[in-house]
């Protein structure tokens, strides 16, 4: 059996899990930010609730992973710097000793939502795939052979940052015309509120200042004139970066999660519509693009596969 944890600003989930990737049982406690030591025995302590709820010895884990936001040091399973937790330089490799023997395997917690996926979830036993969340920024991750792809540094799969338009949006990583910049949630209520503010009559003008992807979409829904111009625009934005991906890596699946997947088909279908004619295919098989399916169980289980 093995365990896998997601550490995130407010909350520390841990998950076990079978050599599967089937997810067993999990549990939360909130996170001590700021307290490392903390951290660690609250890590440990769910680590042993969960052994204890799915009848499991300690000794019989083969496997620790956990997922991180912000850098880190796979070699010496080390947190470099993780802004929303309050801490840096943490070492967790003897975190869950003397309890547990097994090794402690440590990832980008989008890494760990891609390998979920192509475990268990929505491309499940694809041996390539692509995960691409597109949340607050666009993230994500890469499968090449059945294993997360991570780079000679350990850092690849910052798919959100290929340049779609040059001289473009500014990007928060410093470029210009970053996918980033014209595709995550963040620059699609952007965009929205750029143009309220210019004048463009919508329903979304009594939530000026407030707006949310959902809100945008339900407008779509409406049949609001701005908001479906904002959807068609942001689809053609997202069609270009995804075109690029399956050009050169051709995988079996590109999945989307992150908020704005929860839209569904009325995101796949024009997505579909205007990616495929921009590839290089063949008659035999195409790149699937779908949406996530296993939710926030994502990035435990693949922290519990790494």
């Amino acid at each position: 059996m093995r365990i896998g944890i997601d550490l995130g600003g407010t909350t520390v989930k841990a998950a076990l899990c079978g050599e599967d990737g089937t997810l067993l049982c999990k549990q939360s406690a909130p996170t001590p930010t700021g307290d490392a030591a903390g951290l660690c025995a609250v890590m440990k302590q769910l680590a042993l609730t969960l052994c204890g709820e799915g009848g499991a010895a300690p000794d019989a884990i083969t496997s620790i992973g956990i997922g991180v936001p912000g850098s880190f040091d796979k070699a010496t399973c080390t947190l470099k710097f993780g802004t929303n937790l309050g801490m840096s330089n943490v070492c967790f490799a003897d975190a869950f000793r003397p309890e547990f023997g097994c090794t402690v395997q440590l990832d980008n917690d989008a890494n760990c939502a891609a390998l979920g996926e192509a475990t268990a979830g929505a491309a499940k036993n694809a041996r390539s795939m692509l995960m691409v969340t597109l949340g607050t920024g666009v993230g994500g991750g890469i499968i090449i052979d059945g294993k997360l792809y991570t780079g000679c540094n350990g850092i690849a799969g910052e798919l959100g940052h290929i340049v779609i338009r040059r001289d473009g949006e500014p990007c928060n990583c410093g470029r210009k015309g970053c996918l980033e910049a014209y595709a995550s949630a963040a620059s699609f209520v952007k965009f929205a509120e750029r143009a309220l503010a210019a004048g463009r009559e919508s329903m979304l003008q009594e939530n000026a200042g407030h707006l949310n992807a959902k809100m945008i979409c339900d407008a779509v829904d409406a049949g609001d004139a701005l908001a479906c111009e904002l959807f068609d625009e942001y689809c053609v934005n997202l069609s270009i970066g995804l075109a690029d991906f399956i050009n050169i890596f051709q995988p079996e699946s590109i999945v989307l999660g992150g908020g704005l997947a929860g839209y569904g088909e009325k995101l796949l279908e024009p997505l579909r519509r205007l990616t495929l004619p921009q590839t290089f295919r063949s008659d035999a098989r195409n790149t699937e693009i779908v949406c996530a399916s296993l939710g926030n169980d994502a990035g435990l289980i693949g922290a519990a596969m790494l």
